[in-house]
């Protein structure tokens, strides 16, 4: 769950918390909106797993190590993964409070997960990503958005490292590049997950206008204001997706 999102774990029944400290090798979230725990409760009697906060590169994580969470999500059998994120709009035509479907990533951290001196076999090591948000998936929370009249965007987001915001020439060009929202997190994990076999489905809820577009300083308080914000539309949403995907597994 990505900056101020991770109130959606309230919304599960059963709650059992476990601290990632007591986790073995399990790095440390040193963000604010990053709780560092898992949630394990059950959402309409159906199992549901809640990762209250993300590690990211700029902590001086190693890449491998952000993306950890998910291969134990993966021993532990998950098959569909929701990877949610705090965003800036690139796009003139998108405004903090959007939710926004990611359809594709560009991977401007320049480092890569899968990046090993370790022995891997050649499907594992050379990882297709034509598709890493699932399209079945996508056309499935366009569908339930419709529905419980939420509205979505949907474009492309680009990764990178930070820190700090993008300045005013780099909006220019990663807007030419053709991203709408930028992060600092989100495409390691996809990278793994799709390297594992999982579905993923991406949702960024866009909390500020990027260097340029916004008259005002950028700040992390704003990103997770805004996300507290749009808390209850964002939840009612990714309940209902995740209602509607259980209902496709039987």
């Amino acid at each position: 769950m990505g900056s101020g999102l991770g109130n959606f774990a309230r919304q599960l029944d059963n709650r059992r918390t476990i601290s990632t400290v007591d986790i073995p090798h399990y790095p440390r979230s040193t963000v604010a909106g990053h709780a560092g725990q898992w949630v394990l409760g059950d959402l309409e009697g159906r199992k549901v797993l809640a990762v209250r906060g993300r590690i990211h590169f700029y902590e001086g994580y190693p890449m491998p190590m952000v993306a950890f969470p998910v291969r134990i999500l993966a021993e532990l059998g998950t098959s569909h993964l929701i990877v949610t994120n705090a965003a800036g709009s690139l796009n003139p035509l998108f405004q903090p409070g959007d939710l926004m479907l990611i359809d594709d990533h560009i991977n401007l951290l320049f480092r890569n997960p899968l990046i090993t001196p370790e022995p891997v076999d050649a499907a594992s090591r050379f990882v297709d990503m034509s598709a890493p948000y699932s399209p079945e998936l996508t056309a499935l929370a366009e569908a339930v958005a419709l529905e419980e009249r939420i509205p979505l965007r949907r474009g492309v987001l680009v990764a990178s490292t930070g820190p700090t915001y993008e300045t005013r020439a780099e909006v220019h060009m990663l807007r030419r590049l053709g991203a709408d929202a930028a992060t600092m997190s989100t495409v390691p994990e996809v990278i793994v997950a799709n390297q594992l076999g999982l579905k993923v489905l991406g949702i960024s809820c866009i909390t500020n206008l990027a260097t340029g577009l916004s008259a005002a300083p950028l700040d992390h308080g704003e990103v997770t204001e805004v996300a507290s914000l749009v808390a209850q539309k964002f939840e009612r949403l990714v309940r209902a997706i995740i209602s509607r995907i259980y209902a496709a597994l039987e």
